[in-house]
């Protein structure tokens, strides 16, 4: 489960899509790119192979809610 999930626009222009994003999952802090497309790009540590396809999907829905809402 992710933990104080937390985004904001890449640009200063918010018209211009993409986000950086946070959270942090079984104590260990995670940050990433979030493109327009859905693609996904690790920052700070990448998630372990078994974790990674449960965060994707549950980073896209945190993006779909609160930016495309």
């Amino acid at each position: 489960m992710l933990m104080h999930f937390q985004f904001k626009p890449l640009f200063e222009n918010k018209n211009i899509p993409g986000w950086n994003f946070s959270f942090y999952h079984n104590k260990k802090r995670y940050t990433g790119l979030y493109h327009q497309s859905g693609k996904i790009e690790w920052t700070a540590n990448t998630p372990e192979q078994k974790d990674i396809e449960s965060l994707i999907s549950q980073i896209h829905e945190l993006m779909l809610y609160h930016v495309y809402e």
